[in-house]
């Protein structure tokens, strides 16, 4: 089976020297850069956030992840500030999340192809529905899937999901390839940012879904460490599901 992972048009050396020399001027979902006081130890995970080992097989998510890319190839987006982020990402469902000098928003035009972004494939949504619902939010219908791709260096500033409409739904989120650590800070919008973090191991076939306290929090992913996955070879996917409207 042939997969995006493995296509070379995808993975350039010049995007993998690009994404470990530009891994300052990270972020993304409406974060800037941030380096608090960090905490290695996790006692217990914060209330609304559950953490799903092993929750699904990326057999068919390799597949689906296929046809949206094949659609809607991967891009460096840019912050309201300029700065390109280390992560490259696209979107599938109804709407997209895009980011530009315009600010974070959704929109249901993908802005580099200027078609519509790519219909979810089932096997995503069902998944999502799923782990939604094992985490106690049996109505989870997602409109909107965010797809990220980090190569060894791309990181992931601390931020909040803050451009969906309705809070009361939670953020669904799988984990593919490389290990990562993912970190949390706080809740406020004022002190969150600045919160002591704390760290979660990630690794291929994990879900993390935060909602309710938690649908709020700051978090972000520390630089991607290099190495080989047996399927993804030096690369990390996560796709976060959210209703966005």
């Amino acid at each position: 089976m042939k997969t995006v992972f493995s296509q070379p048009s995808l993975f350039p050396a010049e995007m993998l020297a690009d994404a470990v020399s530009k891994n300052s001027a990270a972020s993304g979902g409406g974060g800037e850069q941030h380096t608090p006081s960090e905490s290695t130890q996790f006692p217990r995970l914060p209330a609304g956030l559950s953490l799903l080992r092993n929750a699904f097989d990326s057999t068919e998510i390799f597949d689906a992840i296929n046809t949206v890319v094949a659609a809607a190839p991967f891009r460096h987006m840019q912050t309201p500030g300029r700065r390109q982020m280390s992560v490259a990402m696209t979107n599938c469902g109804s709407l997209g999340w895009v980011s530009g000098t315009h600010g974070y928003r959704y929109s249901s035009i993908d802005p580099v192809t200027a078609q519509p972004w790519p219909a979810m494939p089932p096997i995503l949504l069902e998944t999502a529905m799923r782990l939604a619902q094992q985490a106690g939010y049996p109505r989870f219908l997602p409109d909107a899937c965010l797809i990220n791709r980090y190569l060894p260096g791309a990181q992931m500033g601390l931020h909040q999901d803050r451009d969906e409409k309705d809070f009361s739904q939670p953020i669904v989120s799988l984990s593919l390839g490389l290990p990562a650590q993912f970190i949390i800070g706080g809740v406020s919008s004022t002190t969150g940012r600045n919160a002591r973090t704390q760290s979660i191991a990630l690794n291929h076939g994990d879900a993390i879904v935060f909602g309710g306290a938690a649908r709020l929090l700051f978090h972000g992913v520390r630089p991607l460490k290099p190495g080989h996955h047996p399927l993804l070879g030096n690369s990390r996917i996560n796709l976060t599901f959210r209703v966005a409207k």
